[in-house]
């Protein structure tokens, strides 16, 4: 059964049974799936690796992949894009172990109901507790079950930029050197 956060819609369900073994057996994980009206269809894939981070090179061999299965499937009777991404930075949360890995973070959370006359908590993940989703908000840490979440991101803050940045430094995929050669032309004019 698929969490609906990662995948909403009936159509979204059926991609993402279709989709996960495609994935998973390439080393990677099914963050989120929606299949967008409009226009024309657009199928959002976002994916990731186990340990999280993916690059461009990754999502193009998942879009190969993925292509060739849909097609024999054919579960979609409109013309569509095919789409693969990170999760990105202020990313959804659609899995319980989004909300301990991001413990310390701000977040928005969305219900499904009304909790308490509300529906939007937004505040500092702290963590799991079983099912539960903890949340620091004003009037003191909250739970909520993740059954009852209908949508959960990230905010992009300073301090996520930088630990995102950090993580990409230690996993060996952000080469600083790019970086000095611009600050080094930008300085260079004082010469």
């Amino acid at each position: 059964m698929t969490n609906d956060l990662i995948a909403k819609a009936a159509i979204d369900r059926r991609m993402a049974e279709i989709i996960i073994p495609v994935i998973e057996d390439m080393g990677f994980e099914l963050v989120r799936v929606r299949l967008m009206g409009g226009k024309s269809h657009i199928l959002q894939i976002m994916a990731e690796r186990p340990e999280g981070g993916i690059e461009v090179d990754d999502c193009a061999q998942i879009s190969t992949a993925v292509s060739a299965v849909l097609d024999v499937e054919d579960p979609i009777t409109e013309a569509y894009t095919l789409e693969v991404s990170s999760p990105g930075i202020d990313r959804p949360l659609t899995r319980l172990k989004d909300f301990e890995a991001f413990e310390g973070y701000e977040a928005k959370i969305e219900t499904a109901d009304l909790i308490d006359g509300r529906k939007r908590f937004k505040g500092m993940l702290a963590g799991v507790e079983g099912s539960e989703v903890l949340i620091n908000v004003e009037e003191g840490t909250i739970g909520l079950e993740f059954d009852w979440l209908a949508d959960a991101k990230l905010v992009l803050t300073d301090e996520l930029i930088k630990e995102m940045l950090r993580q990409r430094k230690a996993a060996g995929t952000l080469n600083e050197d790019e970086f000095d050669d611009i600050e080094t032309e930008t300085g260079s004019e004082e010469d």
